[in-house]
């Protein structure tokens, strides 16, 4: 598919910082477009390849191999801030990750896309301490008037296979199993929902009530960058995103270091328990499903939620060669844009842009991509209720 996919220009599988599926309707049924979206667990033989479970005391010499220290900036913080950003004084950082993994989410969560290891710069900027949230996106759809793309019905023009009865706006909603079911088939837990949006993200039935500091979910690309340019921001990209996120550690699995719980306590939303049946979170980090923004301490930068809670877009566009193309141009990548058009083999004709930090459906059973090394995609016009966006703005006196 070409364009928006149907069933969701908006769909985001456990793009654990993968992929969103993306589903489009035809005929009436629900099929997905290659395999690119929802992270795969690797499989052999029939069995689930052994997890990592990501001890640091058996891992932590691996973890560190190839990654040099970061070098912060020297530059002060301009007195303009920004009420709700913090400062990041960008440097030189080593960017990727140094494990892989053969599925779209293989164990323990690393794929091939984030290799090799890699020096960047980046010059500094001001960043969103959280994802911006419910009511932040309500006052500029107030102010606007913008329409979100989940919120627009589809055109028999985009999808001319398509019935026309399925011609609705809507987008994608995990709907968890009555039961456990094999990982291998993600159509078991994601549904296209017809009149799922930013103000009803998981449908119909569902509405903001009390969730004004949730992070907005259901948003397309076009959808975060018109928020970004109202709110005189923009998108972060794919290495201010990460040089941020690590918050000045150099070669850590997590924001906050190598130990997934340290003092036994989670430090992000993600999924533990039994995935995807119906009451499988058990809610062991303080939360089932999605969270408000802020629920965990911030990084070394002020950062809040960079691992877990929702995806977020960078400005990017996604290629699984990225990391090749810098490296083998050598010396030090200085603030990297990304490349200049899209390419994932899985979905050679579908637009992605890259997603990044995982969200509350990471879990080490299916997609451990939480893991800050890591890197997701997705069809720019695909959203999902598990994807969301931060911006970040330079100084004046930058482009």
């Amino acid at each position: 598919m070409s364009q928006r996919t149907l069933s969701t220009r908006h769909a985001t599988p456990e793009s654990g910082g993968v992929n969103p599926i993306h589903f489009w309707i035809a005929g009436g049924a629900l099929a997905i477009a290659g395999a690119g979206a929802f992270g795969l667990v690797l499989w052999k033989d029939g069995q689930r390849a052994a997890a990592p479970a990501a001890k640091a005391a058996e891992t932590s010499g691996a973890i560190h191999a190839g990654f040099a220290p970061t070098v912060p900036n020297k530059t002060a913080e301009p007195a303009s801030a920004t009420a709700g950003m913090v400062w990041i004084p960008g440097g030189e950082f080593s960017m990727g990750s140094n494990d892989s993994g053969e599925s779209l989410c293989g164990e323990p969560g690393v794929t091939r896309d984030a290799q090799p290891i890699h020096r960047v710069h980046v010059d500094a900027f001001w960043m969103d301490a959280t994802e911006v949230t419910n009511e932040q996106f309500q006052k500029f759809v107030v102010a606007t008037g913008y329409v979100t793309v989940a919120e627009i019905k589809p055109t028999q023009e985009e999808f001319p296979t398509a019935p026309p009865e399925n011609l609705v706006a809507g987008s994608t909603v995990f709907t968890p199993t009555p039961q456990p079911v094999k990982l291998s088939n993600y159509f078991q837990w994601w549904s296209y929902v017809h009149g799922a949006d930013w103000r009803h993200p998981a449908g119909p039935g569902s509405d903001l009530l009390g969730r004004e500091k949730f992070p907005v979910v259901q948003i397309a690309y076009e959808d975060a960058e018109a928020y970004a340019k109202w709110a005189g921001k923009r998108l972060p990209t794919e290495s201010e995103w990460e040089f941020a996120a690590r918050g000045g550690k150099a070669g850590m699995l997590y924001p906050w270091g190598d130990d997934l719980k340290p003092g036994g306590r989670f430090q992000a939303n993600i999924y533990e328990g039994k995935f995807p049946v119906i009451g499988g979170d058990s809610g062991e980090d303080g939360h089932k499903g999605i969270a408000p923004v802020a629920q965990f301490a911030p990084n070394g930068y002020g950062l809040h939620d960079v691992a877990g809670n929702v995806w977020e877009w960078c400005s990017d566009w996604y290629r699984v060669d990225t990391y090749d193309r810098l490296k083998v141009s050598g010396g030090v990548a200085r603030n990297p844009k990304g490349p200049p058009s899209p390419y994932d083999p899985a979905e050679p004709t579908e637009k992605k842009r890259v997603h990044r930090g995982g969200s509350f459906l990471c879990t080490d059973l299916y997609c451990s991509r939480y893991m800050v090394g890591t890197r997701g995609k997705g069809e720019v016009r695909t959203a999902s209720n598990h994807l969301g966006f931060r911006c970040v703005m330079v100084p004046a006196d930058k482009p």
